[in-house]
């Protein structure tokens, strides 16, 4: 069996949670819920209890503080954000709430990828400094630039960093420093992603003082901040989970232009917005903005009130987004031909100068799925710096292994599964062999081969009561991911494709109830999965049942994880 199912409660946790259905109940006791209370506040988001204090957070005080003074004194104000899904969203919750408020005496700034690099630098500091900015504030960045505060410092510019990537040893010397992770913040949630900091900032500065705004206004920005919190796969739970589950319902009453006509031009029905639709619609188009070409198209498309600025950027922001599709797909690709070479390699290391380090992490995502090896991936940024990007497939920590390869790297970072690096062009020619010695060093762990679903179901059990109880767990994603099906011995009447260009796999099965139903997978095709598939064949569909309502037609289905 491929797939183990987990456990059922045991009969004391079924008794506590008997007010539920028996789904709720598994995946409440599988998400470490084995009470009624803490269901109920976990199936109920509520903000006035899951949204904690801002002024919880170190060095809170000070930066309102210093912000209230800036916006008194029409000083200039430079809201400097990174240049993705996380960073770009985050500059617009600063951009509106300085226009609601009137204070016109403001910019936002946005590093490019390819020329300025990730974090502040150096060059736009003293940019900022010749337009006469007296205060900086980041957004999903800055916790590490310690050169750069200094710089700020020496110019007379007061800076407030605002992020939640983990703090070095060293911390920069800044005016206040809002980050859940510093070592000394007693802030509840460690979690926040980049934008649901800037929307912190502004809760705090409301609570000291409102503007004339009505009590509540900044709920308005949680539609920024739940795409970003959604987009940027931090864990689902706590004060996150009811970001994102507010920040949804906002997004569907949204009245963004741009938001509108990228979504109409996409197909999907606002009303309806759902965090795959951010995930694989919304942030990917953002994201390609930087990767691409100038994040202030991305910007610019979320802040717009202007219909025909939202026109151009939204088509723009399709546009190139499939451009990135393409420059992707042609890595890959080259990539592949290059399979030979890595017989009896543990470590997939490859890379081409003329690659943008910007799109290597997506190369390097497709390349572990197909090759089951860690995979260090390089290309060359607008200078000389040859920068890359690392994968895991599950074996073993990339960080581990960087950590390892002791004076290769010029600068590192990132986690078990992913990290990117900088080298020394005169050391690219040795990466290959200093990582395979530090895989062999590297303390590997074992791949599970089950993978794990919630649920045996029969076919019968993909239907509109199922999804109800499924849908009040949602929005899914990282520590809470979608519930898992396994059906198996089911027999296949049809087996095709869909979609423009037919690249989508389509199944039509049937259970005892000769009822037939549908199961899909986007990039997908019947030999994907160890043997082709045939109609009349049975086999076992592995899957998470969703609800579609694409071309204004709804329908249960089953989006396909696996088939053996």
């Amino acid at each position: 069996m491929k797939y183990k199912v987990r456990p059922d409660l045991p009969e004391d946790i079924k008794e506590k949670l008997k007010g539920y259905h028996p789904i709720a109940q598994k995946l409440l006791y599988h998400r470490g819920i084995d009470n009624s209370l803490d269901a109920e506040v976990f199936l109920n988001p509520s903000y006035e209890r899951d949204i904690f204090d801002p002024s919880l957070l170190k060095d809170m005080g000070r930066a309102v503080a210093r912000l209230l003074l800036a916006i008194s004194k029409d000083e200039k104000i430079a809201v400097y954000s990174d240049y993705d899904a996380d960073g770009i969203p985050g500059g617009v919750i600063l951009h509106d709430f300085f226009k609601a408020i009137s204070f016109q005496n403001f910019r936002n700034y946005i590093p490019h990828r390819h020329d300025e690099g990730y974090g502040l630098n150096m060059e736009a500091i003293d940019e900022l400094a010749r337009d006469n900015v007296r205060l900086i504030i980041t957004v999903d960045c800055g916790i590490a630039d310690v050169a750069p505060a200094e710089r700020c410092k020496n110019l007379g510019i007061d800076l407030i960093i605002t992020d939640h990537h983990l703090p070095q040893e060293k911390l920069p010397d800044a005016y206040a420093i809002l980050n859940p992770k510093q070592k000394d913040c007693q802030y509840p949630d460690k979690m926040l992603c980049g934008a649901g900091m800037a929307f912190k900032l502004v809760q705090g500065i409301l609570q000291k003082e409102r503007f004339g705004l009505k009590k509540g206004y900044e709920k308005w920005f949680l539609d920024m901040a739940g795409l970003s919190t959604i987009a940027d796969m931090v864990p689902l739970v706590g004060e996150n989970r009811a970001i994102a589950h507010f920040g949804l319902k906002v997004l569907r009453k949204s009245k963004r232009i741009g938001l509108k006509k990228l979504l109409r031009k996409n197909k999907i029905k606002q009303e309806n917005l759902s965090e795959d639709d951010i995930g694989f619609m919304i942030a990917p188009r953002i994201n390609a903005a930087g990767r691409m070409d100038t994040p202030e198209d991305a910007f610019r498309l979320l802040a717009t009130t202007d219909e025909d600025e939202a026109e151009v950027l939204s088509e723009h922001l399709n546009k190139i987004n499939n451009e990135r599709k393409g420059v992707v797909a042609s890595m890959v690709k080259e990539a592949r031909h290059k399979e030979e070479r890595f017989v009896g390699k543990k470590v997939i290391v490859l890379g081409n100068p003329n690659w943008r380090p910007a799109l290597l992490g997506l190369v390097a995502n497709s390349l572990v799925e197909s090759m089951n090896r860690p995979v260090f991936i390089w290309g060359r940024d607008g200078g000389s710096v040859i920068k890359g990007s690392c994968r895991s497939d599950g074996s073993v920590s990339v960080v581990e292994m960087m950590t390892l390869s002791e004076g290769l790297f010029l600068e590192f970072g990132g986690h078990k599964f992913a990290g990117g690096f900088s080298v020394d062009h005169e050391k690219i020619h040795t990466l290959e062999n200093e990582l395979e010695k530090a895989y062999e060093k590297a303390i590997r762990e074992s791949v599970d081969e089950e993978n794990q679903a919630d649920f045996y179901g029969s076919p019968s059990d993909i239907n509109i009561n199922t999804w109800k109880e499924i849908e009040a767990f949602a929005p899914f994603g990282e520590g809470n991911p979608k519930p898992v099906f396994c059906f198996l011995n089911v027999l296949l009447n049809k087996v095709g494709t869909f979609g423009k260009e037919n690249n989508h796999l389509t199944i039509e099965f049937a259970g005892e109830d000769n009822i037939k139903r549908k199961a899909i997978k986007f990039f997908a095709k019947s030999d994907d999965f160890g043997q082709k598939l045939k109609e009349g064949e049975r086999v076992s569909l592995v899957g998470n049942i969703e609800k579609s309502e694409f071309g204004n037609f709804s329908e249960i289905r089953l989006r396909i994880v696996d088939i053996f």
